[in-house]
């Protein structure tokens, strides 16, 4: 019996931790969207944005395509739900930096990074 019980177990705790490893998902229910757009103001080519809700205890995975990269001058646009975001962005073996967002329902935030 206590097998079964931790089998069931398992995969309700794995649920819990999904979030932790991908900082959740951008777009959370059937409520308003908005945009958050990372403009590269810097001259090197951003190749990590990670994107998570303010409520999250990590900063998540990559939200960029595999292989995209912010060119400098360009700009990134993720579909998210309305709310608070952190956004961290960067260049792998460079450096980051860090924003927190309020997305207004069908509004655009514009996060430039500088640097």
């Amino acid at each position: 019996m206590f097998k079964l019980y931790a089998a069931l177990a398992v995969p309700v705790l794995l649920a819990g931790c999904t979030s932790l490893v991908t900082g959740g998902d951008l777009v959370r229910d059937s409520g308003p969207t908005g945009t958050i757009e990372v403009v590269n103001g810097t001259s090197m080519h951003i190749d990590v944005v990670l994107i998570s809700a303010c409520v999250e205890s990590s900063y998540g995975l990559n939200r960029l395509p595999s292989g995209t990269a912010i060119a400098p001058g360009q700009s990134y646009s993720f579909t998210v739900s309305a709310g608070c975001w952190d956004v961290d962005a960067g260049v792998i073996g460079y450096g980051e930096a860090r924003q927190r967002l309020d997305v207004a329902p069908y509004g655009i935030s514009r996060y430039t990074v500088n640097g």
